[in-house]
């Protein structure tokens, strides 16, 4: 028999409360709408599903805030940032639930909506917040802060979220923190630049006597892989990394950067296998939440053709605008550039690989 007394299903649910929740805007008028029911339910599950994504990047920023993150945090925060992909395939597949729904149905009641509008919706902008999507990266709404559509009570705690650093911040600091990329007698970055000269060289050797090539062909893949060259030189010349920052080419420092880029080439060393899977998972959220954004615009697009939306935006447009500006961990998809194949990666010392491994000593007993 429990200690604790006995609840019933319904109640610990709040399903009264849940299940009334959905008061359809036709009925108000002495129409109903049979389609705005499947609108409302899809949208509240929508906010339910941005409710606990925000439960888990809220935990996890909590972990990165200390100087120094316990290493178990990392297998933790990798665990919730996969629960966070799992609920945003969830909303992805939603969407084809949504548009059971044709056109005309939409257009039963979509008079009664305006100007309410899922731009309004707080709990995505504090999820784009707490991830780290700034203000200068974002793409106003009818020229207008986006702030301005909410109402204050929302205004404030997105305020708040502006206040504390996001969970890019904090994993670039984290990054900055990565020991190993510079060990007594072995200078990493000079022997990669090595392997890279290398390999760059092979491959201008392979544009120059492929005769399958045009001249034309020939200089325009000749002019790519000088561009690729100079890439990697940015890497190892602060000054010009922090030009291309300024620009807005980069967003991560050149110092995590190195860090990402020493994570992704030797993330088989067992000490390197979990930060290899954080930064996975924060690519593959970056990467779903742009097909979401993509997947939602193409729905508005079916659903309302060129109309503005209800909430006066641009509708389609402004959401396909969207699509590729308000990616977060653009960096980290970058990264693939500067990977060099296995067989070239500088061989590190045997005291490092120990660093990078699990290793213990057997005590002996008497």
């Amino acid at each position: 028999m429990s200690k604790y007394p006995p609840i019933y299903y319904s109640d610990y649910l709040q399903l009264d409360n849940l299940l009334n929740s959905q008061k359809p805007k036709s009925e108000e008028y002495g129409f109903r709408a049979h389609e705005e029911m499947l609108f409302i339910i899809v949208h509240q599950a929508y906010e339910l599903w941005f409710k606990q994504i925000l439960h888990e990047v809220d935990s996890i920023n909590q972990m990165f805030t200390d100087d120094v993150v316990d290493e178990k945090s990392i297998g933790i925060a990798v665990s919730r940032l996969g629960r966070v992909t799992e609920i945003q395939k969830l909303l992805i597949e939603q969407l084809r639930v949504l548009e059971t729904m044709t056109p005309l149905d939409f257009l039963e009641f979509r008079d009664f909506l305006i100007p309410a509008s899922g731009f309004q919706s707080f709990q995505f902008r504090l999820i784009e917040n707490k991830l780290g999507l700034s203000d200068e990266k974002r793409i106003q709404y009818n020229n207008v802060d986006y702030l301005n559509t909410l109402e204050e009570p929302h205004r404030k705690l997105i305020m708040e979220t502006v206040k504390q650093p996001s969970l890019f911040e904090l994993v670039q600091k984290w990054l900055e923190r990565t020991p190993f990329l510079n060990s007594a007698g072995f200078n990493f970055w000079q022997s990669y630049k090595q392997a890279v000269d290398r390999m760059l060289e092979q491959d201008r050797n392979i544009i120059l006597e492929n005769n399958t090539l045009t001249e034309k062909k020939r200089e325009f893949q000749l002019k790519q892989l000088e561009l690729t060259r100079e890439n990697y030189e940015s890497l190892f010349d602060e000054t010009k990394y922090n030009v291309l920052l300024k620009e807005g080419k980069r967003h991560l420092s050149n110092r995590s950067m190195l860090a990402a880029i020493f994570i992704n080439l030797y993330r088989d060393e067992p000490i390197l296998h979990l930060p290899f899977m954080l930064l996975n998972r924060l690519v593959e959220i970056d990467e779903l939440f742009t097909t979401w954004r993509y997947r939602h615009a193409l729905m508005v697009h079916r659903m309302i053709g060129s109309k503005i939306g209800t909430g006066g935006s641009s509708g389609h447009q402004y959401l396909m605008s969207t699509v590729d500006k308000h990616r977060i961990f653009i960096d980290l998809f970058n990264l693939s550039t500067y990977l060099i194949p296995r067989s070239e990666l500088p061989k590190l010392p045997e005291e490092l690989k120990k660093e990078l491994g699990f290793s213990f000593r057997s005590l002996a007993t008497n």
